[in-house]
C-alpha cells in the first residue's frame, strides 16, 4: 500500500498517565508539547538528571507532572498508558520499547520512527479547533511548513464559526442521516457552491 498509511487519533491525555523518559532538551520539547495539547495531562518524567531548568519549573506549576530523579527502571512503566522517550540512549530505548510491547502500552521515541507505535505530528490549534498534520515519519519540516501556513490561513475568530455550527447541530431533529444533509447544506456556500 502507498502513501500514509497511520491512522490518525487524538488522545485524551488528561485521562491517560504518560511517562516521559528524559530530562534534556528534547524531553522539554516534548513536555510542552503535550502540555499545549493537553494542560490536565497527567505526566511522570524519569530522568537521571534534569537538564533543562524549564522541566522543572513546568512541573511545578503543573500539578498532574512529577519527576522521578533517577535513571529508567522497568517499574516505572506500572499505571501508564503511553510512554514518549527522549534521551539520546538508542539501547536504552529499544530496551524500554521491548518492555512497552509486553504490557501493550504505546510508545514514541523521538526522531526514531522505527521503534515508534505512534508519531506525534505538527499540530494547528486554534480555540476548539485541532487540526494534526503527520509525513509518516519522513519530514517534520514539511509537516512544520504545513502547520504554518494553516495558522495563518485559518481565521483566529474560527471558534464563533465552531459554536455557530453546534448551535445549529443541537437543533436539528431528526436522524443522523438528515443532520448530516442539513449540515452539509449550510456549509456547503463555503466551497463556492451555491
Amino acid at each position: 500500500m502507498e502513501g500514509n498509511v497511520l491512522f490518525p487519533v487524538f488522545l485524551k491525555l488528561d485521562r491517560l498517565h504518560t511517562l516521559l523518559v528524559g530530562g534534556g532538551y528534547v524531553g522539554l520539547e516534548k513536555l510542552e508539547a503535550i502540555l499545549r495539547n493537553s494542560p490536565e495531562a497527567k505526566v511522570t518524567i524519569c530522568a537521571k538528571e534534569v537538564l533543562q531548568e524549564k522541566i522543572l519549573t513546568l512541573a511545578e506549576s503543573h500539578p498532574h507532572i512529577s519527576i522521578i530523579a533517577r535513571p529508567y527502571e522497568k517499574k516505572f512503566l506500572k499505571g501508564k498508558d503511553v510512554v514518549i522517550m527522549a534521551t539520546d540512549s538508542r539501547d536504552l530505548h529499544e530496551k524500554i520499547k521491548t518492555h512497552c510491547r509486553k504490557r501493550h502500552i504505546l510508545a514514541n521515541v523521538a526522531d526514531t520512527p522505527d521503534l515508534c507505535d505512534f508519531y506525534l505530528g505538527s499540530v494547528v490549534k486554534k480555540g476548539d479547533l485541532k487540526i494534526a498534520i503527520s509525513s509518516n515519519g519522513k519530514s517534520p519540516t514539511i509537516t512544520k511548513r504545513i502547520r504554518e501556513y494553516l495558522e495563518e490561513a485559518i481565521p483566529d475568530d474560527i471558534q464563533i464559526l465552531l459554536d455557530k455550527m453546534k448551535e445549529i447541530r443541537d437543533q436539528l431533529k431528526g436522524d443522523f442521516e438528515y443532520k448530516v444533509k442539513e449540515l452539509n447544506r449550510v456549509t456547503k456556500s463555503w466551497n463556492g457552491n451555491s
